[in-house]
């Protein structure tokens, strides 16, 4: 070996060193002492910031689950497989007919940006099988027998699909969101086949590391509502790079007119209404690299007009002093709390309502199921679950959240046998949970509960609709 060459590997050999020595430094001293339920409930301990140039990272590498092994589910409830070997299932829709619509989906190629913490994404979520090309592709599941297993499957669509997710149907039109844009289809239920050419109803800001967009149609199928993500962190990349972002928006499916119906989200996830007030609810993934217990993920009601602080504001009244960028002064005062901690880093995802025909039990009866996806950058990780959280009479959130499935870590070997993304019901009431690093869909029921009347309507005074509709591209 020449000289020069001894030289080079012997830095190599040192820098290796170096790093390596910096990430168990790292671990030893981002490591949290707080149970997850300290960062849970209705008033969560917010600690100190422990602002972290590198992110910590807890990577589960996925295991599998075997050919008989299934989540851990709560007492009374049963689990088994609706659907299998599935290439990274996430989110899904009941159709009129009980048809189950499934987006095999995963993140666009992404596209440079999201400084440091971008970066280390880039490197890991490919450990955990989150850096795979997307699926690209919807499918129809069927149980035609009713024995609570799909024995029919079909490729629905794939034309025009660029990592699809939100999918809501009504009266006729399918609509599917991709990253890029919201479609609107001609359908009727029962077809197996998505045909015809989509009309597009909304340009969206593309991409981005919270590529996901759900859809929620109003009740009557007047406005459809569009959840979309930050491109970055703390908007890393200057807030023109965020303009549409960190938003919920609001279309009306006749005109097309749209308007930004909630601000100051991070990356909203699972939208719903809540049956006993009538309000949307959103499961919102909070922001990183303040240390393990910083900040929790929420669960919150949506009012019209709502703003959450994001990217200057976190919890109502907790500066990030990382965010560079100017904030108008008139938000503080009316960013509002959320609701309800979901746990530091649990990756809130899926989201669904104890409505009226579920088969769960009576303990599930009144409140919100919740598909936590489990963290990548907390130690000691946190979700990997579903949990229910219980409401009041009221239609309010209180309590510690109960468990409903368990054991999605496999953690005597640090791994991960799967991540739960998505929720939905069956028609005859049984719960669905899409796991994309599984590839399965679980089925969840209480075989000896009757269907559930569901909870007491609670009047309530909604705020007055906004007037202004504004265009997405637009920076805030």
């Amino acid at each position: 070996m020449k000289s020069w060459q001894r030289k080079t590997l012997i830095a190599l050999v040192v820098v290796v060193v170096l790093v390596a020595g910096l990430f168990v430094y790292h671990d030893r001293a981002h490591r949290s002492d707080l149970p997850i339920s300290a960062t849970t409930g209705l008033e969560p301990q917010l600690v100190e910031p422990d602002e972290q140039l590198i992110p910590s990272v807890a990577l589960a590498e996925p295991s599998g689950w075997g050919e008989n092994a299934a989540p851990e589910a709560a007492e009374g409830l049963v689990v088994t497989r609706f659907a299998e070997n599935l290439d990274h299932p996430r989110t899904m829709l009941t159709l009129p007919n009980g048809d189950v619509l499934v987006a095999l989906t995963n993140s666009p190629a992404r596209a440079g940006g999201g400084g440091i913490k971008g970066f280390f994404m880039k490197l890991f979520m490919g450990r955990v099988g989150a850096g795979a090309p997307s699926p690209d592709t919807i499918m129809l599941l069927r149980d035609a027998d009713q024995d609570g297993k799909a024995e029919q499957r079909f490729e629905f669509r794939k034309a025009d699909m660029h990592s699809p997710s939100g999918m809501a149907y009504n009266d006729g039109t399918l609509y599917i969101a991709n990253h890029n844009a919201v479609l609107a289809f001609p359908f009727e239920p029962g077809a197996t086949k998505l045909t015809g050419t989509p009309r597009q109803i909304m340009e969206l800001p593309a991409g981005g590391n919270h590529w996901m967009r759900n859809l929620l149609l109003s009740p009557g199928g007047k406005q459809l509502y569009v959840a979309v993500g930050s491109a970055t962190n703390i908007a890393d990349n200057g807030m023109e790079a965020e303009a549409g972002r960190a938003a919920i928006w609001e279309i009306d499916t006749e005109t097309g007119r749209r308007r930004q119906y909630a601000a100051g989200m991070r990356n909203p996830n699972g939208l719903d209404w809540n049956p006993s007030t009538g309000e949307m609810w959103a499961v919102v993934q909070e922001r990183d690299m303040l240390g393990p217990d910083l900040v929790p993920d929420y669960l919150t009601n949506v009012p019209v007009g709502a703003q959450y602080g994001w990217p200057w504001v976190y919890w109502k009244d907790q500066f990030d002093e990382r965010v560079e960028w100017p904030m108008d002064t008139y938000m503080l005062e009316y960013t509002r709390k959320p609701e309800y901690a979901m746990g530091a880093h649990t990756a809130v995802l899926g989201l669904e309502f104890a409505s009226a025909g579920h088969r769960m039990g009576e303990r599930y009866a009144n409140g919100a199921f919740v598909a936590r996806h489990g963290s990548w950058n907390r130690k000691p990780r946190s979700g990997y679950d579903v949990v229910f959280v219980p409401f009041d009479a009221n239609g309010n959130p209180t309590g510690q959240p109960l468990p409903v499935l368990e054991g999605f870590l496999e953690t005597e070997r640090d791994k991960a046998r799967g991540r739960p993304v998505w929720l939905a019901w069956t028609k005859p009431g049984a719960l669905l949970v899409s796991d994309d690093t599984g590839g399965v869909i679980w089925r969840a029921i209480n075989p000896q509960a009757s269907p559930s009347a569901g909870p007491q309507r609670v009047e309530t005074d909604p705020l007055e609709p906004q007037e202004e509709l504004v265009d997405p591209t637009r920076p805030r």
